[in-house]
Parts: C-alpha cells; structure tokens; sequence
C-alpha cells in the first residue's frame, strides 16, 4: 500500500468533507499543501458535529500531529520565571504548539468552537488543530448539560493533537468596549474557575489566553490587570499548589503590556 503525501492526506480528507456536505462549494484545486490546508479547515471550521468514521480521523491525526512537529513544540516548564513571580511565565507564541497540562480557551456560550470558516481567533485555531473530535466532546457535554455555558465557568475536555494534555473552556464578557463591573467581575471568575478546574485535574502548568480582548471588547491593558491580579490572588489563596501559570500573547502590542504589568 502507497503511503500518502501530505498533499494526498489532505486531498483525500477534503473530498470526504466535501461529499459529506454534498456541496462543491469548497472543491480543492490547490496544487500546495498549504493552499490545500485552508480548504480543510474552512470545511472542518463549518462542519457540525456529528459521528464520523474512525478512518477519517486517523488520517486527520497523522496529518495535524506532522505539521505541529514541523511548527515545533515550547514546553511550558522551559519557560523563564518572572522576576517577582516564580509560578508565572510569560510567553509570545501560538498556544496551539504549547505543551502544558492545559490551555485555555475563549469559548462562546455554544462551546462548539468558531463557524466561520477560516477565522484566526483563538477559538477556531483550538478546535482545527485539535481536530474534529474537539468539536465533538463539546457537543457531548453541551448536550447533557441542557443550556448555554454560563459566563465565568470553566469546562475541561481532552485536547486531541494538541500538545496539551487538556483544554480549559471558559466563556468571557462581551464588554464591547465598555466593560461595567459586572463585566470586571466575570473576567475575574473566568481566570479563578479556569485555575480551580486546573487544580481539580491535577495539571501542573497552566496557559490562559488574553480572555474576552479579541471580538468581545474588553480593553486590552484592563484585561490583561485582571487577569494578573487574579492569578496572583488565586495562587496566593493556594500557596500548596503546584502549578505554573503561564500568560500566552499573540501581539507584540500585548507582550509589551504584560511585560510592564508583570515586570518581566
């Protein structure tokens, strides 16, 4: 039996999704893995969650599990201690090629992952690389849970083949701009409920997103505030705790603030 290419892995992954949605609108013609990828991840970004055969999966698995050994892996227990805080790391990357216990991400109440096909926000970048399974242990947990996930909470699932062994959900404040103290006040649980969940799991190094500063509206530089004086809060509450937490930036605009804020 021929081996794939990772052009061919992708092609055929494709034309299973676009039979399955029996719609060309996404028929592949691109001659690059690359180009061939986006194709990919807007049907998977698009896609609902629904059974799908074991084989699909395995071929998905081989396929993203190459790429991030091509992108590369930081492991969070490498990274360098903030100067005033020993159990707090700072780090500029892609938490999408952070190995920690778990990660964070900013969910929306339906917790299914983002539907717009090749969005770049954090959400949609968590569940493409995870793969569709992601999507479907969402789904599991929405569905007996009956409701929307409420601001401020936390739900832990595996994180399939990211290099974190979990990924923590958690909905943030939509603030618009304008965050009220209720607002303040929700950012704040997002950050206690993610760590309370961390610790019920036993993970050792935790990674947040900048929560609730992309479409949602919170300020960047009150945000990330916060965000700080909540760990900190929270770790001074657990002095026992064995964990690192790590602030993960995209945005050179957001290290630098993180970096004034945490004297790093």
């Amino acid at each position: 039996m021929t081996e794939l290419t990772p052009l061919g892995r992708v092609h055929l992954l494709t034309n299973y999704l676009i039979n399955e949605r029996g719609s060309k609108e996404f028929l592949p013609e691109a001659t690059t893995f690359e180009d061939a990828f986006e194709v990919f991840r807007a049907l998977v970004n698009v896609r609902d969650p629904k059974p799908i055969p074991q084989e699909f999966l395995n071929e998905q698995d081989i396929m993203l599990q190459g790429m991030l050994r091509l992108e590369g892996v930081t492991r969070a227990v490498d990274l360098e201690p903030c100067p005033n805080d020993p159990k707090i790391r700072l780090w500029r990357g892609d938490i999408t090629t952070l190995e920690a216990d778990g990660i964070v991400n900013a969910a929306n109440s339906q917790l299914l992952g983002c539907f717009v096909p090749q969005h770049y926000c954090i959400d949609n970048a968590i569940h493409t690389f995870a793969g569709v399974q992601l999507r479907l242990e969402c789904h599991d947990i929405m569905q007996q849970q009956g409701f929307p996930e409420p601001t401020g909470k936390a739900k832990v699932t595996s994180a399939y083949n990211l290099p974190s062994t979990y990924v923590i959900h958690t909905v943030g404040p939509i603030a618009n701009g304008n965050p009220t103290p209720g607002h303040r006040k929700d950012l704040t649980n997002c950050y206690t409920s993610c760590l309370d969940a961390a610790a019920y799991h036993d993970m050792r190094s935790v990674a947040f997103c900048c929560i609730s500063t992309g479409v949602f509206g919170f300020p960047q530089r009150e945000a990330a505030h916060i965000a700080v004086e909540a760990v900190r809060a929270w770790l001074a509450a657990h002095e026992k705790a064995d964990i690192v937490v790590v602030f993960n930036v995209y945005t050179e605009q957001d290290y630098a603030i993180y970096q004034d804020i945490l004297g790093a």
